[in-house]
């Protein structure tokens, strides 16, 4: 009973451990001051840490992508004006005092606050200088889903034999006699002589030609869609907190006079990996029926579950593939990619193992979605 207990303690303790992972970071950088005294006093070793966390936030964005990094300097002076709102915690992993070259190294591991971060990467985003209303509207499917059925076929081998038989023969005989005849009062005597001379000449060649071919076919795979609403709830909230006016594409359908339908998206992605021309146009033209600008699609694949080697826990890996349509302009225009990315998610049970990680998954996707469209400047 007491076993039961600590099970349930340790379940719930990881489940509020993971909520907080998402709005709590750690990072870890490297700073160094330079100085003319003897050692390095006070004021050198705070110019170091200084640097050190800066460096931490770095290597933070650096991690999460291109777009990211990109949009860092945009907030990076509001960051060193105010660090202590970003910074949340700042631990020594170690620290060197080189007299002889008269510098001074920390290397440090900080917790940064994600929200408030992202809050000022929304203030400085184009999006932020639209008036209440005025922004895009954008519309979004987030498909998660699971293999079905995965067919493997074995080659068919067509195998080819050609053999050549050549052969030549000559054959030559000849004879030759000599008979002679005497004759003497009552006797006859005769004598003959006969020789004979033959000749065989036989060359015969045989080739033998192998050869073939192998001829394989790619593997077919079907897919099956996991429902999943608090996922739809989670990237509506992203998009949302960015400044965008968000809504689901089933409620754009009614407004596309009957041209953008949802079940031939999910038909779509439950035989392959891309929607085939007639959805893709459905989806463009019932777009700008409804007078709305972005499409953000993604497909989020779920692995098999497997055992985290370092908690034991269930774990889930999701492979999320996502891209983002602007149908403003006459061809309409891929503006945001992102993917292949995997994201992990453990639990308890394989169930919440998969919302974790669909949920990291489609948070961090429709993030670096949104930093791209932030870094071209579409509002």
């Amino acid at each position: 009973m007491q076993i039961a207990k600590m099970a349930i303690v340790a379940a719930l303790v990881f489940s509020y451990s993971a909520t907080a992972l998402a709005d709590v970071v750690s990072a870890k950088g490297k700073g160094s001051a330079t100085y003319v005294e003897q050692q390095a006093g006070t004021d050198t070793k705070a110019k170091a840490l200084f640097a050190a966390q800066m460096n931490a936030i770095e290597f933070y964005y650096a991690d999460l992508g291109d777009a990211e990094a990109a949009n860092l300097d945009k907030i990076r002076e509001q960051i060193k004006s105010n660090p202590d709102r970003f910074i949340l915690d700042t631990t020594k992993l170690s620290e060197e005092d080189d007299t002889a070259a008269h510098t001074y190294t920390v290397v440090v591991r900080v917790s940064l606050n994600a929200p408030n971060l992202r809050s000022a990467l929304k203030a400085a985003s184009p999006i932020a200088a639209e008036p209440a209303g005025q922004s895009s509207q954008l519309a979004f499917i987030f498909l998660s889903r699971q293999v079905d059925t995965d067919t493997t076929y074995a080659a068919r081998i067509t195998q080819r034999q050609v053999v050549s038989d050549k052969g030549d023969a000559a054959s030559a005989t000849q004879h030759a006699g000599v008979e002679g005849e005497a004759i003497r009062r009552t006797q006859v005597s005769t004598t003959a002589t006969t020789n004979t001379t033959e000749t065989h000449d036989n060359e015969q060649t045989k080739t033998f030609e192998t050869g073939g071919a192998s001829l394989a076919r790619s593997d077919t795979k079907t897919w099956k869609l996991i429902p999943s609403q608090s996922l739809s709830t989670a990237v509506a909230l992203v998009f949302k907190m960015a400044g965008y006016r968000v809504v689901e594409a089933q409620y754009v359908e009614p407004l596309s006079g009957g041209k953008l339908k949802v079940a031939s998206i999910e038909d779509d992605y439950q035989t392959g990996n891309d929607l085939k021309s007639t959805t893709l146009s459905g989806v463009v033209d019932g777009l700008r029926t409804a007078e709305v600008r972005y499409f953000a699609l993604a497909t989020l694949d779920v692995s098999q579950v497997g055992v985290d080697p370092s908690s034991g826990l269930k774990r889930v890996v999701v492979t999320v593939n996502a891209k983002v349509l602007d149908v403003a302009q006459r061809i309409p225009e891929g503006v945001a990619v992102a993917g292949p990315t995997q994201y992990a998610g453990v639990g308890p049970t394989e169930e919440e193992a998969q919302t974790n990680a669909l949920k990291l998954a489609a948070q961090q996707v429709a993030r670096e979605l949104i930093s791209q469209l932030s870094n071209v400047g579409l509002r």
